[in-house]
């Protein structure tokens, strides 16, 4: 069993550094039998029950939040319900975003037969590149945006189908992303892992009343890419 790299600990709740490819707890609809679950990994590394507070996606790394207990999971899981804890993400998207700073206002549904709900991405464009390599017959060269992305509101997939909707779609991404971008990175730089990472979590811890910051290193195909397009991950780090 794999060991999960602890980032935060205390008597009462723990973060993780999520690799990709692990989910959150089992689910009905997940029969890989080589699935990976946190929780239960957690709960073999610690030997005690951990309650997961928020989910991220399978193919998205970085940063995971548990409870030690039942108690510490009903005094902080109201925070992620309202605005009071902020969740920073890093990603590398395709194009060369408009503005230093934006918002995505755009409303999402869980699936067909449910209405849509107002889904809020505020974002900041840290970096672009042009590359000197062709990922479409229209271009000669390639242009990729690096961006910090803090989700308002926690639609399912919302990062990655708001970034899609305005054409700048998170490379990797193979459920909302462009399919010529994802097979470009893996036959130019060998990449074939969505490049989205949960960075930075910030919140009022329940019990000790005091403001917590965590931040998760992005993973090594995460680096190694924007190293690829020119920008040292670590001289962002701010």
């Amino acid at each position: 069993m794999i060991q999960l790299p602890v980032l935060f600990e205390d008597e009462n709740y723990l973060a993780i550094n999520k690799p990709v490819g692990v989910m959150v707890h089992k689910t009905p609809l997940e029969r890989d039998p080589e699935a990976l679950f946190a929780v239960q990994i957690l709960s073999e590394q610690l030997g005690i029950k951990v309650f997961p507070l928020h989910r991220i996606d399978r193919p998205t790394s970085g940063i995971l939040l548990f409870a030690k207990n039942a108690k510490a999971a009903s005094l902080l899981q109201p925070q992620f319900a309202g605005t009071s804890i902020k969740k920073y993400y890093l990603s590398i998207v395709r194009g060369h975003m408009p503005d230093e700073h934006g918002f995505i206002d755009q409303p999402l549904a869980k699936d067909l037969v449910y209405e849509k709900q107002p889904a809020l991405s505020e974002y900041w464009t840290l970096a672009k590149s042009e590359i000197p390599y062709a990922s479409s017959s229209r271009y000669t060269t390639s242009r990729y945006s690096l961006v910090k992305v803090y989700p308002h509101t926690g639609r399912m997939h919302q990062i990655r189908r708001h970034f899609a909707h305005i054409r700048h779609y998170i490379v990797g991404d193979k459920t909302h992303g462009d399919n010529k971008q994802n097979k470009f990175f893996n036959r130019q730089f060998s990449m074939n892992l969505m490049l989205l990472h949960a960075w930075n979590m910030e919140f009022n811890h329940p019990i000790r009343h005091v403001p917590i910051n965590i931040k998760a290193k992005p993973p090594d195909h995460f680096k190694e890419t924007a190293l690829h397009l020119g920008w040292p991950i670590e001289s962002f780090d701010h």
